[in-house]
């Protein structure tokens, strides 16, 4: 089972999360980007990689499997759809990964690019549910739209937003102050969104990361899963000139809007 799991940080923002099993000396990365902060750690602290995670194709997500593999020889699971150079295993919607003995589903989330998946364990040691989702769901936010639609975004985010409330969210960059300023432009009333940017900013004053996040709170404060909301209709009337159809024109308003801010 995962005892624990522990973000290394890599570039100028992302984490390369890492899991590793109770009693042995076993780990897990999820999104390499960069081997050296991964190598570090594992010699730091005397583990042996058994596994890696890919989530999508881009660089600061793959770009540390080959000297990974070459020292290591992880399985290295990915999206099917896609050409990743070094996965050993492809996997696509419904597949059922066993890691450490805990079973990790597959849920197929394109939009940031059209090969993204996302990984789901339900039943994590008596603790919460796990869901590694690299550049998705964010903390306060979402991808940008760089392969797919904001139709087929927030279908994908639907699919994540119906797990379990207390679901850990363990996404890929440390972005949560600047989707959080974005969110209170957009939904200026909310006093939980407001509440949260206070906590979230202590734990960056003391240099801890904000994440993992939770579907709990996501759903009360991001507003990219908030699309029926009167305040965020609101905003995305101001954006669009005229009153929105649908949940679908409100997401790609608020989209087209943090692609500027």
């Amino acid at each position: 089972m995962i005892s624990s799991i522990h973000p290394i940080s890599a570039f100028s923002d992302n984490y390369i999360w890492i899991a590793t099993e109770e009693g042995s000396n076993k780990a897990c990365v999820v999104d390499p980007g960069d081997a050296a902060p991964v190598l570090q750690y594992l010699e730091a602290n005397n583990l042996s990689l058994s596994d890696i995670f890919i989530t999508h194709h881009h660089p600061d997500h793959t770009g540390g499997i080959r000297e990974l593999s070459a020292k290591y020889s992880p399985r290295v699971v990915g999206p099917q759809a896609s050409n990743i150079h070094g996965i050993t295993q492809p996997v696509r919607e419904g597949d059922q990964i066993q890691l450490f003995e805990q079973n990790f589903s597959v849920i197929e989330v394109p939009g940031h690019t059209l090969d993204h998946i996302a990984f789901f364990c339900h039943d994590c040691s008596n603790d919460s549910p796990i869901l590694f989702c690299g550049d998705t769901l964010f903390a306060a936010g979402c991808g940008r739209l760089f392969e797919g639609t904001a139709a087929m975004m927030f279908e994908s985010l639907a699919k994540l937003t119906v797990l379990e409330p207390d679901t850990r969210v363990y996404c890929t960059h440390e972005y949560t102050m600047a989707n959080l300023r974005f969110a209170l432009q957009a939904d200026p009333e909310n006093q939980v969104l407001r509440d949260r940017i206070l906590r979230e900013q202590q734990k960056r004053d003391a240099g801890i990361p904000t994440l993992p996040s939770n579907v709990e709170l996501e759903l009360a404060t991001n507003p990219f899963l908030r699309c029926v909301s009167p305040a965020l209709i609101k905003s995305a009337e101001h954006q669009l000139g005229h009153n929105p159809d649908n949940e679908v024109e409100v997401f790609a308003a608020l989209r087209s809007w943090k692609d500027n801010f």
